[in-house]
């Protein structure tokens, strides 16, 4: 079955003021079916966002490209307005996101008026704001028409801004950290809004997430990531069931429900993406290579001086790392 939306060999390189180039993604295999659920993790500067961007098409990839049912991206003014039409972002800090000097109603409208839906679709712009809205879970949709962002709790505005993406019926909604800003109450009533929105409508949805708890409760995959590419991917209980990378099983051990594994504290911080490591760009932060695993394996000097490739974006539990792969051909 064709993919909904995929990135092949995807990189984004940005010039520095100093004249370097960062390479935001450094080559990225993904593919999101219709009607999955597809979590972004790891660590800030991992190039989770980047890589949302890139599938959004606000960003164009340097090298590679990204293909909508499996036909590639069309930038044109009218490329792009049609395949927005399909696939909707939701981004983090809704009251950031949200005009404030613009009530609900308009809020939810802008993208109605501007893909001219109510003519499309024989409904009046209203209906159509009000279903949005209903089916974010704000109910009953027409008291909150006439209401301001600064009006609204925290989970209403974040609401607010799925209704936005909704209105338009999209087939998938990317999702940059949703809940980061929210309590633990409304982050499990906005995850479940995710799941029924993928039960009622099919609607598949990639969340773009540093919270692997979060993961686990609503993903049905799972692509880490690390310095600008995918360095384990699988579905979510071979992911956070049984790791195969370094760095998920430093991530996982931090997560408070994982009690039972031992926390593990990461060296560092992610490298400039101007200066990616040779060998593996995990390496310097490797756990592994730190404890001597990597040279009881045999692969230390490899870890630092051969890089790793591309992860195929195919089904499977796959890891980008030298102990990972030494392990399997003992197996």
């Amino acid at each position: 079955m064709t993919p909904m939306l995929e990135a092949r060999g995807a990189a984004v390189e940005f010039a520095t003021r100093s004249g370097t180039i960062a390479r935001a993604l450094d080559g990225v295999d993904l593919s999101i079916s219709r009607g999955e659920i597809l979590a972004l993790v790891g660590e800030s500067g991992s190039g989770k966002t980047t890589l949302a961007r890139t599938l959004m098409g606000l960003e164009r990839a340097t090298v590679g490209e990204v293909r909508y049912d499996g036909q590639p991206l069309d930038y044109s003014i009218r490329g792009l307005r049609a395949f927005r039409r399909k696939v909707q972002m939701v981004l983090q800090d809704a009251s950031g996101s949200l005009n404030p000097r613009q009530a609900v109603y308009e809020s939810v409208a802008e993208g109605v008026r501007l893909h001219k839906l109510a003519d499309e679709l024989g409904t009046s712009e209203a209906e159509l704001v009000a279903k949005a809205l209903s089916d974010a879970g704000l109910r009953p949709p027409e008291q909150l028409f006439l209401r301001y962002p600064h009006e609204l709790s925290g989970g209403q505005r974040q609401r607010v801004l799925i209704a936005g993406a909704l209105a338009l019926r999209p087939e998938l909604l990317i999702a940059d950290e949703p809940v980061s800003s929210l309590d633990a109450s409304i982050r499990g009533e906005l995850l479940a809004l995710l799941l029924r929105l993928r039960s009622d409508f099919g609607l598949g949805v990639v969340v773009v997430t540093h919270d692997l708890g979060l993961a686990w409760n609503i993903a049905d995959r799972i692509a880490v990531m690390y310095l600008g590419r995918i360095i384990e991917q699988g579905t979510t209980e071979e992911v956070l069931g049984a790791p195969k990378h370094p760095y998920t099983k430093a991530l996982l051990s931090v997560v408070p429900e994982m009690e039972q594994l031992e926390p593990v504290v990461l060296r560092g911080e992610i490298p400039d993406p101007t200066r990616i490591p040779g060998g593996c760009r995990f390496h310097p932060r490797c756990p592994a290579l730190a404890s001597g695993d990597a040279e009881e394996a045999g692969v230390a000097e490899y870890c630092t001086t051969t890089p790793l490739d591309v992860l195929p974006a195919e089904s499977g539990h796959r890891a980008a790392c030298h102990l990972v792969s030494a392990a399997s051909q003992v197996e």
